[in-house]
């Protein structure tokens, strides 16, 4: 073995520096141990330590032979026989033999079913016949956007209105269905509004009023009446008047009022009157009550009202209120002027201690014009009139 190791050293030692020259010229080479002189026999020894990374020479002994030519720095060296356990491959064929490699982490393992990393949401789908418009969403019925829809089978328009009659009878789902109706939608309420219930302090006098509302009925039909009504502390009633309407709502919030208007006087001339007007609820919260007036005397005369209220803390509310009248025609025993013939201008501020029953005191302000202020002026009286006002707003 040691014979043959001579033998192929030469040709192991320039194979090895063939295939290494672009890496380290050294690598592979077994440095010989320091050489003795030729009388002692070579003697095994270990094999040398190899050297650090910081000086490739360190531990060589260079024997001394002529420097051989650059092409091959090793030539000439004296290889001495290293035992068989210097080189564990010695005597090896190793021409067989694979380079080792990096086990596969995935050997052995089926992977012709698995999907790519970034898979096409659309791969297979035939998407030729694919719409490039707007989405199909749901709209009214009569977007043409809209799928088209089937008409009704024959035997939906076959047979009676409501399938229940079939079962119970006609007559006994008639009678439920107004039931329903009744307890769902046609409920019958009642309720009283005194709006203004309250005394007023001017220069020269002080007087009452009234004005109080109520209706019954349901939310569409509904029999509607009101009472307005002044007078004097020291004089006595001045007028009143009372009113039944019937109402009906046109509208969300909307109501036309139709009936008879009776006014008393204590003089005696009591007027009868048809009304026509519209009650409701306008933009921003401002309570509308609009009337026109039409007296067995040919007189017609219209009144509008409005009303808003401005919430300051939950129970404290700020009301201002708005009147004016007018008439077509002059009425001198009315001492009302044609056009425009007053108007009144309050604030309010009342207190809830319930939504029920709420106190309030204000100022109202009221002013006759035109030919009513002449008539007024010309008993008297003055056309121009402020007053304190206290009350009380309560409904039930």
């Amino acid at each position: 073995m040691n014979r043959l190791a001579v033998a192929l050293a030469p040709l192991l030692l320039a194979a090895s520096a063939f295939s290494a020259q672009a890496q380290d010229p050294h690598a592979g080479h077994v440095m010989p141990a320091p050489t003795r002189p030729a009388a002692e026999p070579a003697a095994p020894t270990q094999t040398p330590a190899r050297p650090t990374a910081q000086d490739p020479h360190a531990g060589h002994v260079m024997p001394p032979a002529q420097t051989p030519p650059v092409t091959d720095p090793h030539a000439g060296h004296q290889m001495p026989a290293q035992p068989a356990t210097l080189d564990p491959h010695a005597g090896h064929d190793i021409s067989t033999m694979a380079p080792v490699a990096q086990p596969d982490p995935h050997a052995g393992h089926d992977m012709s079913t698995m999907a790519p990393a970034q898979t096409d949401p659309h791969a297979g789908h035939d998407m030729s016949a694919m719409s490039m418009g707007p989405p199909d969403v749901p709209t009214s019925a009569d977007n043409p956007g809209r799928p088209p829809e089937d008409p009704l089978p024959a035997a939906a328009l076959v047979g009676p209105s409501h399938a229940a009659d079939l079962v119970f009878g006609s007559e006994a789902m008639a009678a439920a269905r107004q039931t329903l109706v009744r307890e769902n939608g046609d409920v019958r309420t009642t309720a009283v509004i005194i709006d203004r219930l309250e005394a007023g302090f001017g220069d020269d006098d002080e007087s009452y009023l009234w004005d109080v509302q109520g209706w019954s009925g349901g939310d569409i039909n509904r029999f509607w009446w009101k009472s307005e009504g002044e007078g004097d502390f020291q004089g006595g009633l001045e007028e009143a008047e009372l009113q039944a309407l019937y109402s009906r709502a046109i509208m969300p919030f909307w109501d036309v009022q139709a009936g008879v208007r009776q006014d008393f006087r204590p003089d005696g001339e009591d007027t009868t009157h048809l009304v026509l007007g519209l009650q409701g609820l306008a933009p921003y919260w401002w309570e509308i009550d609009a009337a026109a007036f039409l007296s067995t005397e040919g007189d017609l005369t219209a009144r509008v009202e409005a009303e808003y209220d401005q919430r300051i803390t939950q129970r404290l509310i700020l009301q201002p209120r708005l009147e004016i009248d007018a008439s077509a025609s002059d009425i001198p025993e009315l001492e009302i002027g044609s056009g425009l013939s007053s108007i009144e201008a309050g604030l309010r501020l009342r207190y809830e201690f319930r939504k029920e029953f709420a106190p309030y005191v204000g100022v109202e302000w009221s002013r006759a014009l035109g030919n009513t202020a002449d008539y007024i002026e010309a008993r008297g009286g003055e056309a121009d009139d402020t007053r304190l006002v206290v009350g009380l707003k309560a409904w039930f």
